[in-house]
């Protein structure tokens, strides 16, 4: 017997659900993204299988969608409750199974922790109960870590189960580049690039001084762990407190002048304070993201001076943030993040609602 963390992700989440909904569309490629409409600035939420196979994928205009997309290819409109159904099912389903203990960590994944001596039956266990209760398929990694289950899904995708380890990790990823690891996004990579790490083997066999004069003492430490498949192991079922929510949009045509951007950020604003106060919390730190036209995106904050329970405290650290912007560019999109005081004063990481109007 042995202690043993499996990570869940749902497959296709969102265009799976989609596909339940209108079986008629099984097979086509799905795309969801905005209000389902490609001539419209949005971008895709997820992409079915069958749509990715034409490039397409999260985080893509769906104008630059529509192009590659196929003529059968379907849009479809965003819906938020719909989402959070199916994972309600979902996650329900796991957290009944015996023995296990469930970290939700978003809609379409989380970890599983159990302690056993067949942690691939306890996988196929988790997906029959997930297939049974909701009809959606996932895939499951199986690991002596969170980092190496995480890693360990994508090799599981789609259906399947895959198991890395201590053992297999440097047989199955030490050729992978740097931005196969959970964690490393393409900035992080280009600057690792810089010092020539390129390879998942390089960063666990790099200087360690070396990547903490890079990126500090403590993230350093911990892109070099990463390396070696390094992280936590306990799952931890303490449901979770969001620390921060926030609210943005994507205009259809572009904000022009200073006017138009402070009374966008007063509404967005306005809306992000009361998601906060519906949770009794007070706002201790103001966000900014802006997407400069056409598509350069920057973010950045002001802690307030003290919390604060008052709209119009939140409203006036957003408008003095817009006041920072290059008054000169055109604002393609807009959002700002509430970020709350945690309930016991600790600190949690990052899961933030965003709710788009696009």
């Amino acid at each position: 017997m042995a202690d043993w963390v499996l990570h869940v992700d749902m497959d296709q989440f969102i265009a799976a659900v989609e596909v339940l909904r209108r079986p008629e569309l099984a097979g086509r490629p799905v795309i969801v993204g905005g209000r389902g409409d490609p001539t419209e600035r949005a971008v895709v939420s997820t992409a079915s299988y069958e749509a990715r196979e034409f490039g397409i994928g999260s985080g893509m205009p769906l104008k630059i969608a529509a192009r590659k997309a196929p003529a059968d290819a379907v849009f479809l409109p965003v819906d938020h409750d719909a989402y959070e159904a199916a994972s309600a099912e979902v996650m329900s389903a796991l957290r009944a199974l015996p023995g296990i203990v469930l970290e939700v960590v978003g809609w379409d994944e989380c970890f599983l922790g159990v302690t056993t001596d067949d942690p691939e039956a306890v996988a196929r266990a988790a997906q029959a109960a997930v297939l049974e209760a909701t009809a959606l398929h996932c895939s499951v990694g199986i690991g002596d870590n969170k980092v190496r289950a995480k890693n360990a899904t994508e090799f599981g995708k789609p259906r399947g189960v895959f198991r890395l380890t201590e053992e297999n990790w440097f047989e199955v990823m030490g050729d992978k580049t740097t931005r196969d690891l959970w964690g490393v996004g393409p900035k992080v990579q280009k600057r690792l690039a810089a010092h020539g790490i390129v390879s998942v083997r390089q960063l666990a066999d790099a200087d360690e001084d070396l990547l903490v004069a890079e990126f500090g003492p403590r993230m350093g430490v911990w892109y070099h762990g990463l390396g070696s498949g390094l992280g936590p192991a306990v799952v931890d079922s303490t449901p979770w407190v969001a620390r921060s929510h926030s609210r943005e949009t994507t205009y259809q045509q572009n904000l022009t002048t200073p006017a138009e951007v402070q009374d966008a950020l007063t509404d967005l604003a306005g809306h992000a304070f009361d998601d906060c106060a519906a949770e009794g919390r007070p706002v201790v730190r103001v966000h900014l993201k802006v997407r400069y036209a056409p598509f350069e995106t920057k973010t950045f904050g002001r802690k307030l001076s003290a919390p604060t329970t008052v709209r119009e405290d939140v409203i006036a650290a957003a408008r003095a943030l817009g006041a920072t912007l290059d008054q000169q560019r055109e604002v393609r999109l807009l959002g700002v993040r509430a970020e709350m005081a945690m309930p016991d004063g600790g600190d949690q990481a990052e899961r933030t609602p965003v709710r788009g109007r696009i």
